[in-house]
């Protein structure tokens, strides 16, 4: 599964130059959307400095100064995905969230351990494009203006405007000039946003050839346009549409015009190259080692083929080779049945620092209700909010809360913080259900409403299984 990471936040703390910022500065800012677990927000603190260091070194040192890749080892739902994920956001890195149990060995059907970095490149050339796009923002906006005024009052033509004494051509053209001008001010307060207007935008819809079957193909869908480059030259589309709904498509014609998708595929790569992160998650499930009669004979094969990607190697993808050499890669599993050492002793080498995530406690239940910048019960007052419904939490009620999840994940399955979803969803399920047709829009939830809702849940054990 990957997951894009686009400009969510927009500190100033975090979006000044990033070599101003020190480990310390780091997990400050994951302590605000992750609660406790400071020994592995250290540990990916570091990483990332060190990855700041390394850039400023000469070339030919940095180039043996290797990422010290990361293995978290914890229970689902104590936070491990979350710390990478922020951590890419705080560097603005492409990263990728995928679960190792989806690959397959060579010669078995299934993803190929190079499906990750070829999917980690199409995230980093669209955060680079994104990029590119926000910097000719201003200039595609203004061309924009004036291909939809051109629209609206086609310019005159030069025939009228030749052969006339300077008094006379001077009030021939004063007159479209102050037509086009009105026409703007029109447009800018959105008074022409109904008109209907015709306008020849690109045809986006790329002809694609899919390969059945093949290792290493599965994600690579070739496209024909780049394969035959002149041969499928780009086509113009007429369409007919409001003037509010061309500003868009005029605009990202522009923006494509302005922006030189070369230049993007080499920053890309090289962004990719020096700060991807790949976040490779349920490693354990592929632990351990081959045995006669195994039916799961892949794991170590799988293991073998993620050697090579994490010691470093180049991945030929659509936009050219990618050197893995130097992506970072966190690792992280619960280990319950098999332990870390079952990895091959090569795997084993490559995670050099190993982080242990500690259980959620009843306090770090209570935090991450209340204390993560959008916390679950700040969701839940925002999405209700737009309703006029006004939710009001008790401390009260939120301890007894944190206390039902740490005994419901003591007595079954240990989910960690996810549980606090589904006791939320389930204390307020009769709230969202009614919303805006509830008379008394102030709801306060105190440890009594708690009790009265899961109370029951909480005590049949067989119910429980089922639904919480």
């Amino acid at each position: 599964m990957a997951i894009y990471l686009g400009g969510e936040i927009k500190e100033g703390a975090v979006k000044r130059n990033l070599d101003d910022l020190t480990p310390r500065q780091i997990v400050e800012e994951l302590d605000k959307y992750v609660v406790g677990q400071n020994s592995a927000k250290k540990a990916v603190a570091v990483a990332l400095r060190n990855r700041i260091r390394r850039q400023k070194l000469p070339e030919e040192i940095a180039q043996d100064v290797l990422p010290k890749n990361i293995l978290m080892i914890g229970s689902t739902g104590v936070g491990k995905t979350e710390i990478a994920r922020r951590l890419a956001r705080v560097a603005d890195s492409p990263f990728i969230k995928i679960e190792a149990s989806k690959f397959t060995e060579v010669g078995y059907v299934g993803r190929d351990v190079e499906s990750m970095i070829r999917e980690l490149t199409e995230i980093g050339i669209e955060m680079t494009k994104q990029t590119a796009y926000q910097d000719v923002l201003q200039t595609a906006k203004d061309a924009t203006e004036e291909e939809l005024l051109d629209i609206l009052l086609p310019p005159a033509s030069l025939h009228y405007q030749t052969q006339n004494d300077g008094d006379e051509e001077n009030q021939e053209t004063q007159q479209p000039n102050r037509t086009r001008e009105k026409l703007r001010e029109q447009l800018r307060r959105g008074d022409l946003d109904d008109r209907m207007v015709e306008i020849d935008t690109q045809d986006r819809s790329n002809a694609t050839l899919d390969f059945v079957g093949g290792q290493g193909m599965d994600d690579m869908g070739v496209n024909l346009k780049d394969m035959f480059g002149n041969l499928f030259p780009t086509k113009t589309v007429r369409r007919k549409m409001r003037v509010a709904d061309a500003q868009s498509y005029i605009l990202r014609d522009e923006q494509e015009n302005l922006v030189d998708m070369e230049q993007i595929i080499r920053t890309a790569i090289k962004k990719i190259e020096n700060s991807g992160i790949i976040f490779l998650d349920e490693i354990d499930k592929i632990a351990g080692r081959e045995s006669g009669g195994n039916p799961d004979v892949s794991r170590e094969g799988v293991q073998r083929d993620l050697l090579p990607i994490v010691e470093g190697t180049n991945v030929s993808t659509k936009y050219g080779m990618v050197n893995t050499e130097h992506i970072l890669f966190i690792a992280a599993g619960a280990f319950h049945v098999s332990k870390p050492s079952d990895l091959i002793p090569e795997l084993q080498g490559r995670f050099p620092i190993r982080v242990e995530l500690e259980s959620l406690t009843i306090d770090d239940l209570k935090r991450i209700l209340t204390q993560p910048k959008n916390s679950l019960i700040k969701q839940y007052q925002a999405l209700l909010k737009t309703e006029g419904i006004e939710l009001e939490f008790t401390e009260d009620a939120i301890a007894k809360l944190a206390d039902m999840t740490a005994e419901i994940n003591k007595s079954t399955e240990n989910i960690g913080a996810r549980r606090l979803h589904t006791l939320l969803e389930k204390l307020l399920e009769e709230i969202s259900f009614l919303g805006s047709e509830l008379e008394e829009k102030h709801q306060r939830i105190d440890a009594v409403y708690v009790e009265g809702k899961l109370g029951s849940l909480i005590q049949d054990q067989n119910l429980r299984q089922y639904i919480l």
